[in-house]
């Protein structure tokens, strides 16, 4: 796991920025394709409306954003709180179990970094969890290593930076493994529009415990991650403390970019959802072909948007990723940034219209 203070998304990102060349950025998940109408639209009516309506909005949430959430995934609106993007979703859930339950948080192996560097800023223990062959925890793999210090298990599914999906069954597992060791489940789904194998997906707000905690956003789906909303759906008795914490570190989230997902969320059709996961299967294929094309070993993603890719004698070092970005114009994430389990593989994000591209360069660069 790499030590850098600063995560290595943004060290990649001013990398390739800074390339003397035309590179084909693969590094962040930042979505390409356009916003529902009614983002564009909401901000338009939002910025002739009333001076009170520029002002602080509750703390926890517009109402009718939270209601909506609530209804939408059949839960309590009390159990809701509107977050500065799903990031601090699981920031405030991991504070809450380190607080309550334990000292140390299992994640799998290989593993977004943030949670892994969140939970050391918040004075806890990561502890990496090999995955299984489809890219997700096995539920025996966990119980083996869980104890009396585990204060909860954070999974991502559909999963960064593995493209494995899990079904409600695996979560129903995982949360018991959770209760068994007094801890949380927190289930950060905020992929969960970009699963590709019908089915696949379960919520683990369909499992009746109240040691979970859900975490999502509208960042991804709705293409627009610089607005920052996102939500926790809390077990209710810790709920307040949820808020509490909120405020104090953040006051309210922004009014604006509320009312616009709100608007989005009441007037866009499904079709919208349909439509941007079509655009990315038909792109994850068209780029694991040029991989093929390379001789690389890959991991097709059941869900999200992010390959994983390994080069024979080419490991996913720093220096590599950085080689690859002079060399073969093409910028991805050193899976050393990951964990162990992945520090053989390189990872790429295809949230661009140059992966076709992008798999022709790194195909001619290794040939």
């Amino acid at each position: 796991m790499d030590d850098h203070d600063r995560p290595l998304f943004f060290h990649m990102m001013e990398y390739a920025a800074k390339a003397d060349r035309d590179v084909v950025n693969m590094v962040s998940g930042n979505p390409d394709w356009e916003p529902p109408e009614a983002i564009r639209t909401g901000l338009k009516r939002y910025a002739d409306g009333e001076v009170d309506t520029f002002q602080y909005p509750p703390s926890e949430g517009l109402f009718d954003l939270r209601r909506a959430i609530a209804d939408r995934e059949d839960v309590d609106i009390d159990r809701v709180v509107i977050t500065n993007g799903a990031g601090e979703a699981n920031y405030l859930a991991m504070a809450a179990a380190l607080d309550r339950f334990g000292e140390e948080i299992l994640m799998a192996d290989p593993v977004y970094p943030y949670y892994y560097k969140r939970t050391g800023m918040l004075g806890g223990t990561p502890r990496l969890v090999p995955i299984d062959s489809d890219g997700t925890l096995d539920p025996d793999t966990v119980r083996g290593a869980a104890g009396d210090d585990t204060a909860a298990i954070v999974v991502n599914s559909p999963n960064n930076p593995t493209g494995g999906v899990y079904g409600g069954e695996t979560k129903r597992e995982l949360a018991a493994v959770a209760a068994t060791n007094d801890a949380l489940l927190i289930s950060d789904e905020v992929y969960e529009r970009f699963v590709y194998d019908e089915g696949s997906f379960g919520s683990a707000l369909s499992i009746d415990a109240d040691n979970v905690v859900v975490t999502n956003a509208f960042s991804k789906s709705m293409a627009i991650t610089g607005f920052r909303v996102g939500y926790g759906i809390f077990p209710t008795e810790l709920a307040e403390s949820a808020r509490t914490r909120h405020m104090l570190v953040n006051v309210a989230g922004s009014r604006p970019a509320q009312k616009a997902v709100l608007d989005a969320l009441e007037a866009t059709p499904e079709s919208y959802y349909e439509r941007n996961r079509k655009l990315l299967d038909d792109r994850i294929d068209t780029f694991c072909d040029g991989l093929d094309a390379a001789g690389a070993a890959y991991t097709r993603p059941q869900g999200g948007f992010y390959v994983m890719a390994r080069f024979d004698g080419y490991p996913g070092t720093l220096e590599n990723a950085e080689r690859l970005v002079d060399a073969a114009g093409v910028a991805g994430m050193p899976g050393a940034a990951f964990g162990e389990s992945r520090a053989e593989w390189l990872r790429f994000a295809v949230v661009t219209p140059r992966a076709e591209e992008a798999a022709a360069r790194l195909a001619a660069y290794f040939e």
